[in-house]
Order: structure tokens, then sequence, then C-alpha cells
């Protein structure tokens, strides 16, 4: 969890793509096209952010660092007085990171941190929620369009009673919010915002990602991007100390 808080201080915004009402009706294979058509011609991906975590029992505060190396590994360094105090590695295969506060580290499935974000995850979820597109292949799944609050809305459902639902802007049709949720006898459910995008010739990204999650706990979650940076030639050190004790989460 303190990989993906980031810290309290302020930064200054960065600058928004103006953004469009959506005006007539769509259907769902227009929009999901227009989204797709934005730009992501891009090898590696490094932000810097500023975040905050929340919870029933603690909120905290990191500076963080997140480098993506498109479609292969994302590590994320949360820092606090310029000290690193925690480092994850998100790989296609697993996932895995460790806390200097405690001298702990955790490797294993996406399990865990599905059922920490309410949502079945894997790694191109985790990327796409950092980058701003759809958590699901939109093409591969059944929608209804419709418009709401001046938005483009796609809605889905699949088995096991997910529903999802996608509210896109009316002109490059860029995500600002999604909605996942499931019912039955354990439900769960998150929410991912984007207030805002910047647009890069490489691609448009999120200024911020607000996440909330909730699955018996209520989980809050805002990055707040200061800095993008594109194909710059990224390290992925990743090494758990000596002398770190595993934990393993039921």
């Amino acid at each position: 969890m303190l990989t993906l808080a980031a810290t309290g201080c302020k930064t200054k915004q960065l600058a928004t793509v103006a953004e469009g009402t959506a005006e007539g009706d769509r259907n769902s294979k227009e929009i999901i096209a227009g989204h797709y058509k934005n730009p992501e011609n891009y090898k590696t991906l490094l932000i810097k952010a500023d975040a905050a975590y929340k919870d029933s029992k603690q909120s905290l505060g990191f500076s963080t660092e997140i480098r993506i190396d498109k479609d292969k590994r994302i590590l994320v360094m949360g820092r606090y007085l310029g000290f690193t105090v925690a480092k994850a590695l998100i790989t296609p295969e697993e996932v895995t990171y460790y806390v200097t506060l405690n001298n702990t580290y955790f490797k294993g499935n996406y399990e865990v941190l599905s059922r920490w974000l309410g949502t079945d995850l894997d790694y191109n979820k985790v990327q796409n929620l950092l980058t701003g597109e759809a958590l699901y292949d939109l093409t591969k799944g059944s929608y209804k369009s419709s418009v709401e609050d001046g938005k483009y809305k796609l809605t889905g459902k699949e088995s096991g009673d997910i529903i999802k639902e996608f509210l896109f802007e009316g002109s490059n049709y860029l995500l600002k919010k999604q909605h996942i949720a499931q019912g039955g006898q354990q439900p769960r459910s998150v929410d991912v915002t984007y207030p805002g995008h910047t647009e890069y010739p490489q691609a448009i990204v999120p200024v911020a990602v607000k996440i909330e999650a909730e699955q018996k706990d209520k989980v809050n979650i805002d990055i707040e991007y200061a800095s993008v940076k594109f194909d710059e030639k990224l390290s992925f050190p990743y090494e758990v100390p000596e002398g770190y004790e595993q934990i393993f989460v039921e």
C-alpha cells in the first residue's frame, strides 16, 4: 500500500487537454474506436507523482516515482524526505514489494492486489489504470451506449454479476471514469476517476488518478502527476534487502 501512496506536498498542476460535451448519440463501436484512436507511441514512461492513501485505519503520504517499461514491467518507489521507504516491481507474472519501515517483503500473484482494489487485476489492467486506459479491452466486450451528464457512457455486464461502466468526454473520447462492481456474497467495487489529461506527442496521459475501492473496507488513493517523461533510458533495480522477513497474506 505504501508504494501506491504518494506525497503530502503540493506540486504545480500539469496543463490539461480541453474537453468536449457529448453531442448526439454514438454507438458503442464509435466510442470504443475513438478511445483507442488516441496515440500510445512510447516504449518507456517515467512518472513522478504526489498522492495520498487512506483507509479506515490510517492515512499516508509519500512522493512516488513510477517507471513503466510498456507491457513488460512497472517499478514503483515510495519515498519520504528523499529516502526510499517502499519499492514494488509488477510484471505480468507476479507482484512483489518490500517495505523498509518494518523490514518485510511480499512476493505473489495478483490475488492480493485484486482483493485490495476491489476488482480482478492483471498486469495490463494495472498499466491501463496508470495511463488512463479502460481496465478491460473494450473491443472484446459487449456494451450499450448512452449519454450521461454530458459524457458518453458504455455499460456492460459479465457472468458473476460483474457490472462495468465507462464514461468518456466528447472531444477525444478520453476516459473520465470507470466503475467496476461485483455483487454476490462478497460484494466489491472500484471507481477510478481522471480529473483531466495532458497531451504529449507520444500519448495523452492523466494529470491525476483518483481511486476509491471497497471490499469490507474502503480505500482511497489520490495520485497527482507532477511530471511525465517518455522514452528515457530507465533502469528497474529491485532486490529485497538481506534479512527482510517474507509476509504471507491470507
